[in-house]
This record gives C-alpha cells, structure tokens and sequence, in this order.
C-alpha cells in the first residue's frame, strides 16, 4: 500500500476529523479548531469514511497549473540568451523574443527562468550581483553561514568568476598546436569598412593566415585555411570566437535548409581535415589575436594608405606579398627552430572538394537544379542523368568555383543551362574546340549527404554554440 504524506495543514485537518470520527467529538469545536464552516465538517468527514487519510491529499497535488510554460520554451529561452542575445539585459530580451522569436511571455517570467539558468542581468543592481555572488560561493562551499558578515563581504567583493577574469595562459609548446583565428572589422582602405580574416600561430605568433573581405565571411576563413594547408600543413587546433561561421546551429533543425546553412561547413571542413574546432565567447581568452588586430590596425592602414591602395584586390596583394613577410619577420619568432606538429597536407584536389559550400537542393519537373539564380542539369561521362522530380541532392560549390552534385550516393558534373542562348544543329556550325575533361572527385565522405545531414544534427545536440547575425557569401 502506497504511503500517504500530509503537509502540515492537510495532516491538521486529518487529525482533527479522525479524533472527531473515533470519538463522537464536538463538530463546533472541530470548526473552530480548523477556521471552516460545519457544511464543511460533515464534507471531510464523508471523505474520511471514504477515502481515510488520501482524501485530505489537495487534489492539485504533483499536477501542474495550466498556465505553466512548457519546459521546452524554457530551454529555448535558456539557449537563445546564452548564445544569441548574451549580454542583453532582460527588458530588451523580452522585446526581442516577441518581434524576431514569436515568444511572448512575461517579464517576470523571463527573469525568473534566467536568474534561475544562473544569468544577471548587465543593468542588475549592486546588491542583486552580490546576493548572486554570495549563493554562487555558497554553493561551491568557498563560505559557510558560520562565518561572519564582515568575513562573507571581503570574500564576495574581491573574488571575481573565472570568465570575469583574465588569468595568464601559458603558450603551447609546438608550431601549429593551437592557431588562434578572428575577423576584424574597419575601416582598412578607402571609404568602406572591410573585414580582415587573420590566423596566428600561438606558439611562434607567426602570422599562418591573413585576407580580406567585405564581411566576416565563410569564403574568408575558407581564403585563411587554404593558405594554412598550402604552406604549412594540417593544423592540431583552432581556437576562434563563437561566430556562426564556425558553429551554428537552429532550434528548428526542419528548417536548415536554406543557404544560410553554409556557415555549418568550416566546422564540418575541420572534421574531414582532422582539426579540433573551439570556440569562446570571451575575447580575453584570444588575448594574442586581438593584441595583433590592434598592431594590424596600427600599421597596416597607415600604409595601405601610403601606397594609395583603395581596392580589395590590391589590399590582399599588398597584404600578403609585404606586409605578412614583414610583420613575421619583425614580430614573430622563427617558427623554423620549433617542433612542429602540422601533419602534411593532402593534395590541391581535395583540399579543393574539401573547402566546399554544401547546399541541399532537389531535382524539379524539368530535371534541373536551380542554384544561385541559375539552372543546372547533372551529367555522366557527358550524358544527361535523369531523374525524379524532388529526388534529394546536394550541390557542392568547390573551393575553386566549380559545381557537382552528390545524387544517390555518386557524384554528377553540373552544367549550366543557358536557357537564353538558342543553337541550331542545322544551320551552325558546332564548335570544334574540345573541352577539357572536368575534374570530379570520387564518393568518398564529405560528399555523401547523409553524413553531412548527420553531422548538423550533432550539432544541434550541442548547447555551446553561439547564435549570431548571419554572415556569409
């Protein structure tokens, strides 16, 4: 038989009526004894008789109200503040997860699932950021209640949270053990500001890596790695900021299907490559690429401007011919004299394949593909494949420009269907010119879609990965 427990009204109300019950009691002195009406008496007797201590349970007991928000909401609500609106104070976030999330709930309920989460608000007052310092410590038994007020107030005002602090870090031992990645945006040459993709190794500060681009974007870090894996090798680790561009990930997984999914592709580059990926929202932890943007922005605008240069192209001719060399050879320490751990890179042909936009696509009514504003139609050895309408298939734009796609497990040439330009076979004459013979890469993993599809949910499993304004090209 289950046991009942009584909370300690209930269990009032159950002795009252089972002293009244075994006894023959006074009713009167039951009703003042518990505050309630005699109509009432006679109920819970009744219950009593029929029930016996159960039915003095509240019959809402373990259920919840029905204005409760569902647990998955919460966590929504916990993930987009961790990753996407970091740092917002809550009124804001409020507005926010109304006008661009479709969640509207109340303030106070937003505040209490975040307080609870362990967030501050940034506009929190003095006494609420102690109050929280003070359980945090609590909890990691860094005080006791026996202490005194004046002992917890020296401790709670001068011990900060490890990710308020910037405690020194040592530097790794091998060339190309962690290579420490960001963007930076400015105002680099002429009237527009353009995004400086930079990678440098920690070890030697050794500039691996460095181009430039109008936005932060995935082409730009794809420019950066290209470089790293032509001269230097496969690198251990990237340690980058939480951009999307290295991890993203959607609440919806139904939905990534669009372009913007190409900001999952250097994270699923790094896994065929072998390269551990982390990321970190504080930007003290990268402590040497942001000293060197700075120096970057010290330096090299100054002398982009001297040499009069106002053009992207020539700012990454100019970028990577001159300044790079020099700033190595006048900053960095001889990466030749270090223990190298970079594994040798694989050839021009998968890094090309390797460096890829992934888009999955599907095969429309008039056997086509329709990619960038433009149709395509899949080819074998130079003969049209057909097939379905709404078969699945995954474009992949290599590094170089070039177009395939992955349908049924092999790998089709694209072309391009010029649907503008007409041709007659019996008055013109056909073109004598032989094309050369386009390059395809064999089915191997990166190009099977299922593994690709595989590896987005595994990184929507992840509750690290930041949120951010979409940045791609």
């Amino acid at each position: 038989m289950r046991k009942v427990e009584l909370r300690m009204n209930e269990q009032l109300k159950y002795k009252t009526i089972k002293e009244l019950v075994d006894h023959n009691g006074n009713k009167n002195r039951a009703c003042k004894k518990l505050g309630i009406s005699r109509r009432q008496i006679d109920r819970l007797i009744i219950k009593y008789k029929e029930k016996g201590k159960s039915a003095f349970v509240h019959g809402n007991r373990n259920r919840k109200p029905v204005s409760t928000l569902d647990k998955s909401i919460s966590e929504d609500i916990i993930l987009l503040y961790k990753n996407k609106y970091q740092g917002w104070n809550f009124q804001h976030f409020k507005e926010f997860l109304k006008k661009k999330e479709n969640i509207d709930i109340s303030y106070k309920c937003i505040y209490t699932i975040l307080t609870k989460a362990g967030f501050i608000s940034p506009k929190a007052r003095r006494k609420t950021k102690r109050d929280a310092a003070k359980a945090r410590l609590l909890k990691e038994k860094k005080i006791n209640n026996t202490m005194s007020d004046d002992q917890i107030d020296t401790i709670v005002n001068h011990e900060i949270a490890l990710e308020d602090s910037h405690p020194r870090g040592e530097k790794p031992k091998y060339f190309g053990e962690i290579i420490e990645q960001d963007g930076s945006i400015h105002l680099w040459f002429g009237d527009k500001k353009a995004c400086l993709h930079l990678a440098i190794d920690k070890a030697t500060s050794t500039i691996v890596g460095a181009w430039f681009d109008n936005q932060e974007t995935l082409n730009g870090y794809y420019r950066v790695l290209y470089q790293i894996l032509t001269k230097y090798g496969i690198p251990y680790k990237f340690f980058t900021d939480n951009r999307t561009v290295f991890n993203y990930m959607s609440l919806n997984p139904d939905k990534r299907t669009s372009d913007k999914d190409v900001l999952t592709q250097y994270g699923y580059a790094c896994k065929q490559l072998g390269i551990e990926l982390e990321t970190s929202s504080v930007s003290q932890a990268k402590g040497l690429i942001e000293r060197t943007n700075g120096t970057f922005q010290g330096r090299l605008v100054n002398e982009l401007k001297l040499n009069g240069i106002n053009t992207i192209e020539d700012a990454n001719k100019y970028l990577l011919e001159v300044f790079v060399p020099n700033f190595n050879e006048r900053f960095a320490m001889n990466y030749k004299k270090f223990e190298s751990v970079f594994e040798e890179a694989p050839s021009i042909d998968k890094i090309n394949y390797t460096l890829a936009i992934l888009t999955p696509r599907k095969i429309d009514n008039g056997n086509s593909i329709k990619f960038q504003n433009k149709y395509y139609q899949p080819y074998l050895n130079n003969k049209l494949k057909c097939f379905m309408p709404k078969t699945d298939c995954l474009v992949i734009k290599a590094y170089d420009g070039s177009l395939v796609v992955s349908i049924d497990e092999q790998i089709l040439e694209l072309k391009e269907l010029s649907r503008n330009e007409r041709f007659s076979k019996n008055f013109e004459e056909e073109k004598t010119t032989k094309e050369r013979q386009k390059y395809i890469p064999p089915m191997s993993h990166p190009f099977k879609a299922a593994s690709f599809k595989k590896y987005q949910e595994k990184q929507a499993a992840r509750s690290h990965i930041g949120f951010g304004k979409y940045c791609y090209n």
